[in-house]
């Protein structure tokens, strides 16, 4: 009879090539935050403990609470504006007989195979104040002033258009699989019962995506709140006024342009705290609507 025992330390030796990488670029990156935010620091090596100072500083921080309205008005116009288009076109691409659907479907999804530095890139083109293609395209369409300044008066639209660009047809693909397991044979039902388009829209179709839904809303409020490289590229910083200015950026300018590490990670941790809390209330809400 063969001994099929396996060597106790087996599991250990698996495991620690994950628990060596999680304890130096997680466990210890997290504690090690946690500490300088208690601390304001003048470089990597002139620290002070200053204890709680830097959150109580952070929360009457005026450039702060800008920072965090710029972000949340970004992240606002990202659920309110780019997931209905999002789920229109997934609608559309999943009607039955569209010729090319495949095609469209990559069409639409390559936005988000592009970086965002060379998104950013393209829209700074795009939104130039007299020559941008925006602005000459409005120009010969509707006849409105060329020299419309997207960039000087209306940053977080220019965000906003620049971001639905390269992520609509990204979330359009999670719409367009929750549509594809909605029950056909319960629509064709309440057709032929009487039930218009827009009936078995909200009877139907909307209560059978809403896990997608809700995930795809979490998904958009996580990356809105994370927001950097694109207005920091497309503006050179944070814009007039620091009308771009975002939480992620402000963390940055902070710690390493300021230099002062210790506020920089309080605010990074007042971030994490709020990603946190949008997780929490979608389970949450996601408990209640199962329940």
């Amino acid at each position: 009879m063969t001994n099929t025992r396996q060597p106790r330390g087996a599991p250990y030796l698996f495991l620690s090539p994950f628990l060596l990488l999680f304890m130096a670029f997680t466990a210890y990156p997290l504690l090690r935050s946690m500490t300088l935010s208690l601390q304001q620091t003048f470089g990597p090596r002139a620290t002070q403990f200053v204890g709680m100072d830097n959150f109580r500083f952070l929360f009457a921080d005026p450039r702060f609470w800008k920072a965090l309205k710029n972000t949340a008005v970004f992240t606002a116009g990202s659920i309110f504006i780019q997931l209905p288009c999002s789920l229109g076109l997934a609608m559309l691409l999943n009607k039955p007989g569209i010729r090319g659907r495949a095609f469209f479907r990559l069409i639409f999804f390559s936005p988000s195979l592009v970086g965002l530095v060379f998104v950013a890139m393209i829209f700074s083109i795009i939104f130039e104040k007299r020559t941008g293609l925006l602005n000459v395209a409005l120009h010969h369409a509707f006849g409105f002033n060329v020299d419309f300044p997207w960039l000087q008066e209306y940053v977080m639209s220019a965000l906003i258009l620049a971001s639905l660009w390269m992520y609509v047809g990204f979330n359009m693909v999670y719409f367009l699989a929750a549509l594809q397991n909605v029950s056909k044979d319960l629509l064709e039902a309440a057709e032929i019962d009487g039930a218009g388009f827009f009936s078995r829209f909200i009877n139907i179709t909307l209560p059978a995506i809403s896990p997608v839904g809700s995930f795809v809303v979490l998904l958009s409020l996580v990356g809105g709140f994370q927001l950097f490289e694109l207005p920091y590229i497309l503006l050179n910083g944070s814009g007039p006024n620091s009308q771009g200015l975002t939480v992620v950026m402000y963390l940055f300018q902070t710690g390493f342009e300021t230099g002062d590490l210790g506020y920089a990670s309080a605010i990074g941790w007042v971030l994490a705290l709020l990603l946190i809390l949008f997780a929490i209330c979608q389970r949450v809400f996601s408990s209640v609507r199962e329940s």
